[in-house]
């Protein structure tokens, strides 16, 4: 293994805001354990879902890189992009309202007539919304908005897809190091994986921590080879932040991406990921949505029942939030 020397000290000198601002829970899921029989491993649940800012999860600690970055520019407009449910987009219209930064938001989807969950804050957080009928349209809507914000002399900075460039996926190398001073490493990370940037960070975070974990990344909508490929990309991008050889830690990383579990498509519930919801709820009080963490538990109460994970190791689910959801 890759001994990567003081590139986790470099990720400490990397610009960053205080979004998260202490490590987020960690707790045993017994209740659920007990239910899944006797082969079951130990089940640990990392909270992100449970950071205070801004309804929390995962984005929340990418945009702690970005929104630095954006910062230091002397942006005074941020420009991103997702569904019109999408929790990256309230993330960032979050983040931006808390720094006194204007918010666009390019929304795929008709404007609802009465807003709810996300959409619903997006509206209170002063975002500003342009509506575009698909996702085939989102990089002729970018250049559209950002030209008309330049020509109306805003200086504004473009926030890519889930904050999910090598900048904002440090996040989440930070966050395995979190992880590791709360609890020895596990053997297993089971999480929720789109636009890849989480997914890079944890992997990353594993080698650099020079761990033996396994980071099981559940797709929510895309191809396994099309996200691993952007994983890796990812990966790659991170090294002259650190100091190391980007593509020399990229072929240290293990990348898997489970692309079974995604059902008839985005957002569409499954047996498996309403068993999960169910589940999850009435033994751990935890919620979970049907476009991410739903489906990602649905895949681990899979692996533990299949043995894919076994009853003698620890696994940590890897709770990435989206629970407004269940408001839309």
């Amino acid at each position: 293994m890759t001994t990567f020397g003081t590139a986790l000290d470099r990720l400490g000198s990397v610009p960053r805001v205080s979004l998260v601002a202490e490590p987020t829970p960690l707790q045993e899921a017994t209740r659920l354990r007990g239910i899944l029989g006797a082969n079951a491993p130990r089940i640990l649940v990392k909270r992100d879902d449970a950071i205070p800012f801004g309804f929390g999860g995962n984005k929340v600690r990418k945009l702690e890189f970005v929104l630095a970055d954006v910062l230091a520019g002397g942006a005074d407009t941020v420009v991103t992009l997702g569904g019109i449910q999408s929790n990256h987009a309230r993330a960032t219209a979050a983040a931006a309202a808390k720094h006194g930064l204007r918010c666009v938001i390019i929304a795929n989807g008709t404007a609802p007539e009465r807003p709810t969950g996300n959409a619903l804050l997006n509206r209170l957080l002063g975002a500003e919304i342009e509506y575009i009928a698909s996702r085939e349209e989102r990089a002729a809507a970018t250049r559209y908005v950002m030209e008309r914000l330049e020509r109306a002399g805003r200086k504004a900075y473009f926030v890519p897809l889930g904050a999910s460039t090598s900048l904002g996926a440090l996040g989440f190398v930070a966050a395995v190091g979190e992880l590791l001073a709360q609890e020895p490493a596990p053997d297993v990370i089971v999480h929720a994986s789109s636009s890849g940037g989480t997914q890079a960070g944890l992997v990353a975070g594993v080698a650099l921590h020079n761990a033996k974990t396994r980071v099981l990344g559940v797709s929510a909508d895309d191809p396994a080879t099309q996200i691993e490929t952007v994983v890796r990309t990812i990966v790659s991008g991170m090294g002259h932040r650190l100091g190391i050889d980007g593509d020399v830690l990229s072929a240290e990383c293990s990348i898997t991406v489970d692309d079974t579990h995604v059902g008839d498509g985005y957002g569409v519930p499954t047996a498996a990921s309403a068993e999960a919801q169910e589940l999850a709820a009435r033994n751990e009080s935890l919620f979970v949505d049907h476009t991410y963490t739903a489906k990602a538990l649905g895949a681990l109460l899979a692996y533990v029942r299949s043995g894919r994970i076994g009853r003698d190791e620890t696994v940590v689910f890897w709770h990435t939030g989206g629970q407004v959801g269940l408001f839309a």
